[in-house]
């Protein structure tokens, strides 16, 4: 194993919010490694911090979130909207 490779523990974390501020439940991306990589989840806005803490996740900034949201376009339209592939 190459040592120079970050152990799975050592990855970063992401969370991406998309539920509203005041909401009960916390909707939110959650990616290991690669922010682009994703899975949705649900929890309750105290489980939520919880689980932030123990992850110790960063949260996407805008310029993080677009450019997840382009790379997205990419893969399933073929372009970034506005531009021809």
């Amino acid at each position: 194993m190459n040592s120079l490779l970050p152990s799975f523990e050592q990855l970063p974390r992401y969370v991406r919010v998309r539920s509203e501020p005041g909401a009960t439940f916390v909707e939110f991306d959650f990616a290991i490694g690669y922010p682009d990589l994703f899975v949705e989840l649900v929890l309750p806005r105290a489980a939520f911090a919880s689980f932030c803490k123990q992850n110790r996740v960063q949260h996407m900034d805008t310029a993080m979130a677009e450019a997840v949201d382009a790379d997205m376009e990419k893969w399933r339209y073929g372009e970034v909207r506005g531009q021809s592939a």
